[in-house]
């Protein structure tokens, strides 16, 4: 039995190209150093003693920022080419992370938070071009996994040891993302050498020449909808993470350790479910089962007075929500694309979660200052029941 169990999960990885193993790896190096992300609200509100809702609309503004840059770098990635525009974005990313750390009014971090989200986001379109481009249709969501795989290692380091640094200083965690960032880009300037593509000129005859992302209904109803879920989504990584500090009063380190477990959860099982769900279940069914998992975790925090316990039980249920959920949604997207296009619908897909960030955010922030976190829950578990409705009539098996 568990030399089937080995035989059945080393399976799993087989069959993905080594282009995608090496920008898995630069990936997870990346992500090492995603500490600001995770206290950023913690930093603004303890730190820098803005309000919940001032917090909120830092990271509100840097989702503004991200909106106009996933577009941008959806261009740029057509027009350029996805490695060009990931070395640029990464150097000056590290560059900008390290800056932030120095400011010390709401003003200027706002300001700061803009740039760096026009800058960070750029990057992800290009990201996702390459993983298309360094896989194929048959192991598209495997690959997807991989991928998710090496961001969540890396987030599970970094949110672990951002939790017992930030106990120390939260300066340290600026300088580790910036420094991160500029490894990431030196690794892909060695490991992966630009592909040979068409010339710019080229590129713009075939962009004027093709049907716009904007003209497809289906796609574009289906970021609308994924933007209900991804709202929700965002509020691990912001108001939730508040309300253990503020409301359930953990510690950093819990915290830390409560993020770490979100990573290594997607690290351990990602691969073997999603290589089963490619083989025994349709899209539908697999987005169906993980949006309500999501739903699930924020039934725990509005039924049960919420300890540790409760708050990794609601961890573990997110967590298994993205697995069952993620691969579904960029694999959907994806196929839908060619060379050509690809970067225009990564930044659409791109610009829609850093609406999500953004709006659900500082909304989020909002609410639970005003109303208390538990209408944030209720609010939640509509959107995502909402998300749900529609989801199973645009996914077909």
């Amino acid at each position: 039995m568990i030399a089937n169990a080995l035989r059945y999960y080393v399976n799993t990885y087989k069959g993905l190209s080594r282009e995608i193993w090496l920008l898995a790896f630069v990936n997870l190096v990346n992500r090492c150093g995603t500490m600001v992300g995770a206290f950023l609200m913690i930093y603004l509100t303890s730190q820098i003693h803005c309000t919940l809702t001032q917090a909120g609309s830092v990271i509100a503004i840097f989702g503004i920022g991200a909106i106009f840059g996933s577009l941008l770098g959806g261009k740029l990635t057509d027009l350029f080419g996805f490695y060009k525009v990931q070395l640029g974005t990464l150097i000056a990313g590290g560059c900008i992370f390290i800056v932030l750390g120095q400011l010390h009014t709401y003003t200027s971090i706002s300001v700061c938070a803009f740039i760096l989200g026009l800058v960070d986001e750029a990057f992800r379109p290009a990201n996702t071009a390459a993983m298309a481009k360094y896989s194929d249709e048959k192991n598209r969501m495997r690959s997807f996994s991989l991928m998710r795989l090496a961001f969540n290692l890396g987030w599970a380091v970094g949110g672990g040891l951002g939790g017992i640094i930030a106990s120390y200083s939260y300066q340290y965690l600026f300088w580790i993302d910036g420094i991160t960032n500029m490894l990431a880009a030196a690794l892909i300037y060695f490991l992966l050498p630009p592909i040979v593509t068409t010339s710019i000129k080229e590129k713009l005859e075939k962009t004027v020449a093709k049907v716009s992302v904007y003209k497809d209904k289906i796609f574009m109803m289906f970021a609308l909808v994924s933007l209900l879920y991804i709202m929700s989504f965002f509020q691990m990584l912001s108001n939730l993470t508040t309300f253990f500090k503020n409301e359930v009063h953990l510690s950093e380190r819990y915290i830390g350790f409560l993020m770490m477990w979100n990573g290594l959860l997607i690290v351990f099982i990602e691969m073997s479910l999603v290589y089963y769900i490619e083989k025994n279940w349709s899209k539908r069914k697999a987005i169906i089962f993980g949006v309500s998992l999501h739903i699930i975790a924020y039934l725990l925090l509005l039924i049960f007075k919420v300890n540790f316990l409760v708050a990794f039980a609601a961890m573990t249920f997110i967590t298994l929500s993205e697995i069952f959920a993620f691969a579904v949604l960029v694999s959907f997207w994806m196929n839908r694309t060619n060379d050509s296009n690809r970067g225009q619908y990564a930044g659409v897909w791109t610009m829609t979660w850093a609406i999500a960030q953004s709006t659900g955010t500082l909304s989020g922030a909002a609410i639970a200052e005003h109303f208390g976190f538990n209408m944030l829950w209720i609010m939640v578990i509509l959107f995502c029941a909402t998300a749900i409705f529609f989801y199973s009539r645009l996914i077909k098996n």
